[in-house]
């Protein structure tokens, strides 16, 4: 069944709550009209093009796990997120995320043995002896301040250098090129600059673990460099992903995830208060509820296919709406309340299937720490501007604050 031509709406549509997805994707999601695509629909995108939009949660993690759906950017019919993001390979370098089948395998192999949950949980006294030299500095210095240059941009930017083996006394610089790369507004000469910069810099951190290796992430990738197993190239663009993605994600989910729990100060106290198990659930249930990779994963048909009762067809785009699928009635009750005592589960917030999010032992590792460690060091935090001040990240990949100004 073919979903009959409706009004095309324009994705990413705009919030009504900068809490919420789009009311307009709970709509599509909802339509159990032929016509609407059961949670289906045409979207028009920045370059014009109109891929396909999926909002359900079972179709949008089957979706995930299709193999028919591809990921290579460099495909015709893919989706760009926007012109930045629009950069074709044509001998650039690019990471394991954009590649697909035995290619992406091969890569990603190489590097899981650095994230599971196992290796992560022995950065635990790390991650909490670097939240409370933070706290330490932000209870020392100017009150009130910006809790995103103070506490939740530093922290996952500090982990990742030491697990990878960048200096943090360069995180001005590749903070700097991360926001160029990440900002939807960026020209896509601005974003490959970015990006070059970034693979040169990584690049030659990889050469002088080949002169002189080191226990780290990037030396592990000089060992496979030395071994012929990689180029420099390809290791440069893997460490640009993990230092990128290991530090902006979980920055703005720090940031974003502490404003919610001040709206809602019976689940902050669960946070503050409860043991290990509760400070997980509320973990989870704010990476559902906020999800900051909130422009869709975007994907490509490479032959026709079917996806909540519509005719994909090879060639043909596909944006597949975690933001949406996180607050499906089908999967959630009441799924657009913030409750942190839910339990089980299962949303979508780092993708699922072959790409899901290599990093979320570390992300989830870091985000159970600092959210309560924050909320018992200063019980009266609170926001110094009404939600309309505050400058939300609706202009950038990653979803989030460009600036929390807090009070303690």
């Amino acid at each position: 069944m073919t979903a009959v031509t409706q009004p095309v709406p324009t994705y990413p549509m705009a919030r009504e709550c900068p809490f919420d997805p789009p009311a307009e994707l709970a709509r599509i999601r909802e339509d159990e009209r032929p016509a609407g695509g059961s949670g289906v629909a045409r979207v028009r995108i920045w370059d014009g093009s109109t891929p396909w939009l999926v909002t359900r949660y079972d179709d949008v993690r089957a979706a995930l796990a299709d193999e028919r759906l591809s990921a290579d950017a460099d495909r015709e019919g893919y989706p760009a997120a926007s012109r930045s993001r629009r950069v074709r390979s044509e001998g650039r370098r690019r990471s394991f995320i954009m590649m697909d089948g035995p290619e992406h395998a091969r890569h990603r192999r190489m590097l899981i043995g650095e994230f599971t949950v196992r290796r992560i949980e022995r950065l635990r006294p790390l991650v909490e002896q670097t939240v409370t030299e933070l706290l330490d500095t932000t209870e020392a210095g100017e009150n009130p301040t910006d809790l995103v240059q103070t506490f939740a941009l530093p922290l996952p930017s500090l982990v990742i250098c030491h697990l990878l083996g960048v200096p943090y006394a360069d995180h001005a610089f590749f903070e700097a090129q991360s926001r160029i790369m990440v900002d939807l507004t960026s020209s896509a000469e601005a974003s490959a600059a970015a990006s070059d910069a970034l693979q040169d810099y990584l690049a030659g951190l990889v050469r002088a673990r080949l002169a002189e290796p080191q226990d780290d992430v990037l030396g592990g990738m000089a060992a496979r460099v030395a071994a012929g197993d990689l180029t420099v190239d390809e290791a440069s663009a893997s460490a640009l992903l993990l230092l990128v993605a290991g530090h902006e994600t979980t920055a703005n989910m720090i940031a974003l995830g502490t404003l919610t729990l001040l709206h809602h100060p019976d689940q902050l106290a669960v946070v503050r208060d409860g043991d290990a198990t509760q400070v997980r659930g509320a973990v989870e249930e704010l990476l559902r509820v906020l999800t900051v990779t909130h422009i869709g994963r975007r994907r490509v048909a490479t032959e026709d296919l079917e996806i909540g009762g519509v005719t994909i067809r090879a060639g043909e785009g596909v944006v597949l709406a975690a933001e949406a699928a996180n607050r499906d009635p089908r999967q959630w009750p009441h799924p657009d309340e913030v409750d942190v005592s839910r339990g089980t589960n299962r949303h979508v917030a780092f993708g699922f299937g072959v790409h899901q999010c290599l990093g979320q032992p570390l992300a989830r590792l870091e985000l159970q720490i600092a959210y309560p460690a924050l909320l018992r060091r200063f019980p009266g935090l609170r926001v110094t501007v009404p939600d309309s001040e505050i400058a939300f990240r609706d202009d950038m990949a990653v979803y989030g604050v460009h600036a929390l100004p807090v009070a303690f």
